[in-house]
């Protein structure tokens, strides 16, 4: 595994552990290497609570409840699904802060809509002990060079970067 993406996983359990805060991931084409630097970590039980890899549509509904006619519409890669990714991970989990990932790794398998190498993100947050209200969601697209091994890193890493890279009033207006 990639140190730049275990030392960004290091720096996210201690940004999560000292807001005593906990994360769940909802990964399709990282096919669980977020959860994997996570747990790749010693004590990340207090920080980590579970990951969630979904790769089938069947799975991204039968385990997050990401909705049909979502798919239909927008396809499995698509901010839509993965903001449904996030959410359902946070209804099935104690999480407070959820990262989903949803893209096309390559090598094959891309369009001129959606080429190789982008990967749609949605990362959600709710009030530490809040079941289901109050629910914030932030999502956007990126694109990232090289063949599939480097696309899923580069994905997984990205994730994890966008959590450390908040500041303070980012992290406000994200926690409702």
């Amino acid at each position: 595994m990639n140190e730049e993406l275990i030392e960004a996983a290091r720096q996210t359990g201690i940004w999560l552990q000292a807001q005593g805060l906990q994360l769940v991931t909802a990964e399709s084409c990282t096919g669980g290497l977020i959860a994997a630097a996570m747990t790749e970590i010693a004590g990340s039980s207090v920080w980590f609570d579970r990951g969630f890899v979904t790769y089938s549509n069947d799975a991204k509904q039968a385990m997050l409840g990401v909705q049909p006619a979502t798919l239909t519409a927008f396809g499995a890669v698509s901010e839509q699904t993965v903001r449904e990714m996030a959410l359902g991970a946070l209804v099935h989990s104690v999480a407070d802060v959820a990262v989903a990932v949803s893209g096309i790794a390559g090598p094959s398998g891309g369009t001129s809509e959606k080429p190789v190498g982008m990967v749609c993100f949605a990362w959600a947050s709710r009030p530490h002990g809040n079941s289901s209200s109050d629910v914030h969601v932030k999502c956007h697209t990126r694109h990232f060079p090289g063949e599939r091994a480097a696309v899923r890193n580069a994905a997984a890493l990205h994730a994890l970067q966008f959590i450390l890279n908040m500041n303070k009033s980012q992290v406000i207006d994200m926690m409702p």
